[in-house]
């Protein structure tokens, strides 16, 4: 779970840059906070792992702390990947390359709330 400063343009990220799907969303009035739901396949039924984006009513921003590093995606293509989230407008902050002492290729991405997202080659 990530908790985000505005859902809206958190959705926008993870969907429209990192082209994941938004599988569904809560609204909790009473209790003062809306989640979504977003992966790359279908949901629970493709055994695929969800991000759970959280939004606190009137909380805008969070310190995102020292103990979170951060997420890891697996991708077909780094470098492909980078071009496309660039030109949907994403931040890429590590450009797609070989992991130091390795031949993995990652890259690393930021998304709105600052979280950071290492995308890793398959």
């Amino acid at each position: 779970m990530l908790r985000v400063g505005d859902l809206n343009r958190s959705i926008e990220f993870y969907t429209k840059v990192l082209g994941m799907n938004l599988l569904r969303t809560t609204e909790r009035p009473s209790q003062k906070y809306s989640l979504a739901f977003v992966a790359f396949g279908k949901g629970n039924a493709d055994g695929q792992a969800e991000i759970e984006l959280t939004y606190n009513h009137g909380v805008s921003s969070y310190d995102l702390g020292t103990a979170y590093g951060h997420i890891a995606i697996g991708v077909p293509h780094a470098y492909a990947a980078c071009e496309k989230i660039k030109a949907a407008g994403g931040n890429v902050t590590r450009e797609a390359g070989p992991v130091a002492g390795g031949d993995t290729i990652i890259a690393f991405v930021t998304d709105p709330d600052g979280y950071k997202i290492e995308l890793i080659q398959r």
